[in-house]
């Protein structure tokens, strides 16, 4: 796992520019904190910021390959699971390695087949190669868009690196945002290819990009495909389990300290528990980390989100699966601490507004990150297998937009209720989402005499896997790179992504309940409390005194009436809700008071040139 960054100028020689490289190089520091490395040949520059997770003394990057028709270099980032195999392969083929490392493979890999190496790939990665046969770069993302890849075509060639902050870093990127890009920061869908900043793109999962002196180009090596699923019941639950069994294996592998993430709900649980059978069977013991918040457990008052606390279902797994357990407990002085939102924002290079759920999970990772440097994640299980409540809500599957959205709409209310109605009336969010909703529909294709029914599923499920989860992945990656810890998401292996989605809705839900196929094909290594238990979302502190420390920064922030957040942000509503004499007692008004505060911080940071027409 590592931090990677590059610029390709045609009309100049790059050598003269190793001090802005450096400084695009340094950005991602965060990412890669146990070494750098930068290369330079004619057009090209490459950086690269790494964490050493598999052969930790011969993986340094830029790699380069001297070959008879020019020399190719490459800058990595992320872990090719099936790499001993794809190397045993190339050996055959007459490759020599001198390293131990992955990113040697993918290296070599790419001079036999090509940006085709990607097909090969089973990961999460994102890497550039600049191939000085051809004066070309490659750029390639992981099928699910698990690691952040992005780019910004410039007159002369591209600059591209693993967060936006390092194409910032350098003087061509302008630090503009039009309206289009607000408009992407108050909608929770994330649009394919969309990078917030004006001018700069995503490199879409899937999908290889490439430029050379003719201009830029891609190619969609991976896509959700719609296929008929033959396999019974029974056949279905045991290829599940089997699959789970292979990636849980083959993600395990690290050189270094290795943990999971364990919130006591079904996801995290079965991939514990079945990390924890496997590590025995070599005599080890998993090390498992959960998120708490003083008195929580306690004070629990459930509500339309969450009907129960984590910590005793958390508990119950660590018992039955033996793991080395521990609780990080947050206090509503560390959640709120203004500088901890500061980090979150540097961390997403974006005011997200989700206040305690992102400055809770930097903190816990910073705490995993004190013991290991790997821990695996239960993340997208619910888009996969379908666990939230909107695949059950019929309002939500009927509704013709995304259907998360009815689901929020209802918590949290209108996320733009904190802005200027001015602002309001131009973003336009209504037809934005349509517009939005319309296109994600237009990719899904149906299976021949898939029923009414089943095919909206589909579409559900499908825009989940391609609007939904791409938020929570990057949230994922941003916080816990932000820190130098690789978090990796079994979940996300393309082969059981593709095999479950085409399994049809009646036998993802054969029980009545969510994610039938996962709680069965894991049902041997669960603890009954967590087998029956009911979908929560990641936790939130309920502690009065946390609403309470926000209305005192945003008053602090009022008296700062000059300030740019008050271009975008309505005065008036923000004192109204910051000058109650109780603590704001809603997820509407506390979310706004989160907004407000993100987007000043941001303002401040980043001083984006912001384009409000």
């Amino acid at each position: 796992m590592c931090g990677i960054t590059g610029w390709v100028s045609f009309d100049r020689d790059l050598i003269t520019e190793t001090s802005t490289l450096d400084a695009m190089t340094e950005t991602m520091a965060c990412r890669g904190p146990d070494d750098r490395g930068t290369w330079t040949e004619g057009p090209a520059a490459l950086g690269h910021r790494r964490l050493a997770i598999i052969d930790l003394p011969g993986g340094r990057q830029p790699m380069s390959l001297s070959t008879p028709q020019g020399n190719i270099a490459m800058v990595y980032s992320g872990e090719a699971y099936n790499f001993t195999e794809l190397r045993r392969e190339l050996e055959d083929r007459g490759h020599r390695f001198t390293t131990d490392s992955d990113t040697e493979v993918v290296l070599h890999g790419y001079l036999e087949w090509g940006d085709e190496v990607a097909e090969r790939l089973n990961g999460m990665y994102a890497f550039a190669v600049w191939d000085g046969r051809h004066d070309k770069l490659v750029m390639i993302r992981d099928r699910m868009g698990i690691k952040p890849f992005y780019y910004y075509p410039t007159p002369d060639g591209v600059l591209f690196g693993s967060e936006p902050k390092a194409v910032l870093a350098n003087p061509l990127a302008r630090r503009r945002v039009t309206l289009d890009g607000l408009r992407e920061l108050f909608v929770m869908i994330k649009t394919p290819g969309h990078a917030i900043w004006d001018g700069m793109r995503e490199v879409e999962p899937g999908t290889v990009v490439t430029v050379d002196r003719s201009g830029l180009g891609t190619r969609v090596y991976w896509q959700l495909r719609t296929l008929a699923h033959t396999d019974d019941r029974d056949t279905t639950i045991a290829t599940v389990r089997s699959l789970l069994d292979d990636i849980v294996r083959r993600q395990l592998v690290a050189d270094v300290p290795r943990c999971t993430l364990l919130s006591g709900g079904l996801d995290s649980s079965a991939m514990t528990a079945i990390a924890a059978r496997q590590l025995a069977e070599q005599g080890e013991q998993v090390r498992s980390f959960a998120v708490d918040f003083v008195g929580q457990t306690d004070n629990f008052v459930a509500d339309e989100l969450r009907g129960t606390p984590d910590t005793p279902f958390v508990h119950d797994v660590a018992k039955l699966a033996q793991t080395d357990h521990q609780d990080i407990v947050l206090d509503v002085q560390s959640l709120a601490d203004p500088a901890v939102r500061e980090q979150v924002i540097r961390a997403r290079d974006l005011p997200a507004g989700f206040g305690d759920m992102d400055s809770s999970l930097l903190l816990l990772f910073r705490a995993i990150r004190e013991k290991s440097t790997v821990a695996l994640s239960g993340e997208s299980a619910d888009e996969v297998f379908g666990g939230y409540l909107q695949f059950f809500d019929e309002d939500a599957r009927r509704a013709d937009t995304f259907p998360w959205l009815v689901r929020f709409g209802r918590h949290f209310g209108d996320d733009t209720g904190v802005l200027r109605s001015d602002l309001s009336k131009s973003l336009d969010l209504k037809s934005y989402v349509a517009d939005g909703y319309r296109t994600a529909v237009a990719a899904v294709d149906r299976l021949d005499g898939e029923s009414d029914f089943e095919y909206r599923m589909r579409q559900i499920s499908h825009m989940h896997l391609t609007r939904f989860v791409r938020a929570l992945l990057d949230r994922k990656d941003r916080a816990s790179m932000a820190v130098g810890l690789e978090v990796r998401v079994p979940f996300c292996d393309h082969r059981l992504v593709e095999y479950v989605y085409n399994a049809p809705w009646a036998l993802k839900s054969f029980d009545g309940r969510e994610k039938s196929l996962l709680r069965e094909a894991a049902a041997d290594v669960l603890p009954r409390s967590v087998y029956d238990r009911v979908k929560s979302p990641y936790p939130s502190t309920q502690d009065p005194k946390y609403a309470v420390a926000l209305q005192e920064q945003v008053k602090d922030l009022l008296a700062q009436p000059s300030h740019r957040v008050f271009d975008l942000v309505d005065r008036g509503r923000v004192q109204q809700a910051a000058e109650l004499e109780t603590p704001v007692s809603t997820q509407v008004e506390r979310r706004g008071l989160e907004r407000t505060l993100d987007l000043a911080k941001w303002l401040d940071l980043y001083a984006p040139e912001v384009v409000l027409s």
